[in-house]
């Protein structure tokens, strides 16, 4: 994207900066982002400037937010904590790690700030708080480092129980190390007694509602999370983040039509600040939502804008998870199986990006009306499942595991072993429940529990059927495909009151 410059006015007339941004996926400079006090020993002239780079960073706006926290440092060369911002800008506590150049430049950035020795105890405790995550960072493991950093923000906050930014960064770290097999939540739910206190207070600040957003996004917390769903893009509208986040917790509660308002708006805003990341992202969550509200001429619409994209970089995570989902949610959920085997993953994706198209072909050999193999499919995915395991990511080897697991149960059925197809089906599905899934997606192309409802469907066990549809449907509240699947088991077995309440939820 070429350079330019941007008038941004911040909350109560916060001075405008002019910034640069050149990274295909950055957010660009908002003009409306929230309010945020951060009180700093730096020049008075440069504080509201500062503010602003805390809000940006507050709202994931992370380019944008190390070149404002740079234009501060220069306008005040003595300003440590601004070097503190320009290395948190690079953190990303629940996107990717930072790696390469970015660790480089951070540890840079960092150790700068700790040696200038400069500003009041509290800005110090927030600089030696970071150099912790990015100290021995080329040894040390991201979920390690990211550990040892929420327990010096404990020590923070607990130093400063007055001062919001302490805890609410805090309450961030929090969320950004909750174990995803940890059911009881309990560090989010930590995070939210924290951050729901000062939202009351501060209802204007952006890292507030964003946070307590991610923090109440599952199935059990989401409803506690509405309002600040509802609010978050009113703090911040020019931030296409902010306008995409609320659809994390209409996407939890089966709100599809709030969903796609969210992503229409957030999709726009992206693609006129050149922001591809964020674009992707918001079409991948718009894509889910018109398939579960039966859109289908809309969601077919995205692939053909999908196909204008022509500088998608498969090997970021945010670019290649969305561009390879949204033609396998589609050909999947609308079970256009000889569409779904020809998929291929991108050039250069990671294995658990890649291992999705495997799994949507090895679904078209197996589903289709002319029934096959999909043995070479299968062998692609224990690839990118042992790949994880050797790079010990942990996280998305057992989510290709799920995957695997259901191709093989597939392929079973195909093979006329049913009793070995519930139980490989069953198993994905039990796994699958037991994890949180990451920020980055909405949720699996189709929950294994759903799939082991459409499995028995097909073994004409509709009773059967109907529990694990009612399961996945207390997980993933009306989905189209397990409230289908559902009314079908229903009426089968003759219970015509439920399929008649779910025949009410389906078409409201």
């Amino acid at each position: 994207m070429s350079k330019r410059a941007a008038a941004t006015v911040f909350a109560l007339s916060i001075a405008a900066f002019a910034q640069a941004d050149d990274e295909h996926h950055s957010h660009p400079v908002p003009e409306k982002l929230g309010t945020v006090r951060f009180a700093t020993s730096c020049a008075a002239a440069v504080q509201p400037a500062f503010e602003r780079a805390v809000a940006l960073l507050h709202s994931f706006a992370y380019s944008a937010s190390e070149q404002a926290f740079r234009a501060v440092a220069a306008q005040d060369p003595g300003c440590a904590i601004a070097y503190w911002g320009m290395a948190m800008s690079h953190y990303h506590p629940l996107w990717a790690p930072p790696s390469g150049e970015e660790l480089r430049a951070a540890t840079s950035q960092i150790s700068k700030a700790v040696d200038m020795g400069t500003g009041t105890p509290r800005e110090r405790q927030f600089i030696d708080a970071l150099a912790i995550y990015y100290r021995d960072a080329e040894q040390a493991a991201p979920e390690i480092r990211a550990q040892r950093y929420a327990d010096a923000m404990a020590n923070v906050a607990r130093r400063n129980t007055q001062d919001a930014e302490a805890q609410i960064f805090y309450a961030l770290a929090l969320i950004a190390t909750a174990p995803p097999a940890d059911k009881s939540h309990a560090r989010q739910k930590q995070a939210a007694a924290i951050l729901e206190p000062l939202y009351r207070q501060q209802p204007q600040h952006p890292g507030l509602a964003h946070y307590l957003i991610h923090a109440t996004d599952s199935a059990e917390l989401a409803p506690q999370g509405l309002a600040a769903a509802r609010a978050y893009s009113r703090i911040a509208p020019s931030v296409p983040h902010a306008l995409h986040m609320p659809s994390h917790i209409f996407t939890r509660l089966g709100l599809w039509d709030d969903s796609i308002a969210s992503n229409r708006a957030a999709r726009a805003a992206a693609r006129e600040q050149g922001d591809l990341g964020e674009e992707l992202h918001a079409m991948d969550y718009l894509m889910y939502a018109y398939l579960q509200r039966g859109r289908y001429p809309d969601a077919q619409q995205l692939l053909v804008d999908l196909e204008t994209k022509a500088d998608i970089h498969a090997s970021d995570f945010k670019e290649g998870y969305a561009s390879t989902a949204m033609p396998v949610r589609f050909a999947v959920e609308r079970r256009t199986w000889d569409v779904s085997k020809k998929l291929e993953p991108r050039p250069d994706s990671p294995p658990h990006v890649a291992a999705l198209a495997y799994w949507a072909r090895a679904l078209g050999h197996t589903r289709g009306p002319n029934a096959g193999s999909a043995a070479a499919d299968i062998a692609k995915l224990e690839d990118c499942r042992r790949a994880l395991q050797s790079a010990g990511n942990k996280y998305w080897a057992t989510q290709v595991e799920v995957l695997l697991k259901e191709a093989q149960a597939w392929q079973s059925q195909a093979n006329g072993e049913s009793e070995a197809a519930i139980q490989f089906m069953r198993a994905a599905a039990d796994e699958e429940d037991a994890v949180e899934k990451l920020p980055v997606t909405p949720g699996p192309i189709v929950p294994a529990r759903e799939q082991l409802g459409e499995l028995l469907l097909e073994l004409k066990r509709p009773e059967q059927a109907l529990k694990e549809f009612q399961t996945a449907l207390s997980s993933a509240p009306r989905r189209r495909g397990a409230l289908v699947g559902a009314i079908t088991s229903a009426d089968r077995v003759g219970n015509q009151e439920v399929a008649r309440q779910l025949r009410a939820e389906l078409n409201q």
